[in-house]
């Protein structure tokens, strides 16, 4: 009995252990919600929480806004910068002639700067892991 018991405990260590350490060392940008902006646009929160182990002073994002059809209805770039290390950062975005409700999908067509502070423009794609609480998913 005692050896079935340190065998479960031993898979959920196991099962725990790979979705715990997933986020560390990446940035999550979670789309935490919508809300009508002026006008008939939409405004989007944005939380950035960066476990990387640096700051960046440069964070430009292209996204694609998708309609209620799934068709793109614009690309919006956003700058995000500066994201400090250890932190979550707020950050809200209009987008613009299109209602909250009329947007079912926002993708991450690229990450035009990504720029730790002190260093070069580097590749961020792979650590970024996108969330979303909003009605709209959020996707690479």
């Amino acid at each position: 009995m005692q050896k079935i018991a340190s065998l479960f405990i031993g898979l959920g260590i196991a099962l725990a252990g790979p979705s715990a350490s997933a986020q560390e060392g990446n940035l999550t940008v979670e789309l935490n919600k919508f809300e009508p902006a002026e006008g008939a646009g939409c405004r989007a929160f944005f939380l950035f929480r960066n476990r990387t182990g640096k700051a960046f002073e440069g964070f430009e994002m292209s996204l694609a806004i998708l309609d209620g059809n799934g068709v793109i209805d614009r690309l919006l770039n956003i700058d995000a910068a500066p994201l400090p290390v250890a932190r979550t950062t707020l950050k809200l975005f209009e987008i613009p002639e299109i209602g909250c409700g009329d947007i079912s999908e926002i993708l991450l067509h690229a990450i035009d700067t990504c720029q730790p502070q002190n260093e070069e423009n580097t590749d961020c794609f792979p650590m970024v892991d996108l969330v979303s609480r909003a009605p709209a998913d959020l996707v690479k």
